[in-house]
């Protein structure tokens, strides 16, 4: 994992770039349409996610097609994999520690009342 990768996807841009990619293989001129930038600045961001392994071309006549690669998603998502490991069991934690002072509170309300 490059940390090329997390540099990449900083740039709000390149991600609504990669969003209006979830739906599937574009061109460049339909992604303008939906991020609201310059063609320069779409091929430019679509240069970038490129070279950092996000984007696929697909020559197709004298178009050229885009699309997500899911390989680094999956690098992503694996090395993150640790990390969610770690956060849920803390949160699984921190419920059951109010869970048990919820119920001891419901206890001591019981007893008062």
């Amino acid at each position: 994992m490059h940390i090329d990768r997390f540099q990449t996807l900083a740039d709000p841009t390149r991600r609504r770039v990669m969003d209006a990619l979830c739906r599937g293989e574009r061109q460049v001129n339909d992604i303008v349409d939906e991020v609201g930038i310059h063609q320069s600045g779409v091929s430019r961001h679509l240069r970038i996610l490129h070279e950092a392994g996000f984007v696929t071309v697909r020559p197709d006549g004298q178009r050229r097609l885009y699309s997500l690669k899911p390989e680094p998603f999956r690098e992503l998502d694996d090395w993150l994999a640790k990390y969610r490991q770690l956060w849920e069991a803390r949160l699984d934690r921190f419920g059951a520690a109010l869970e048990a002072r919820q119920n001891l509170k419901n206890s001591k309300e019981e007893r008062e009342g």
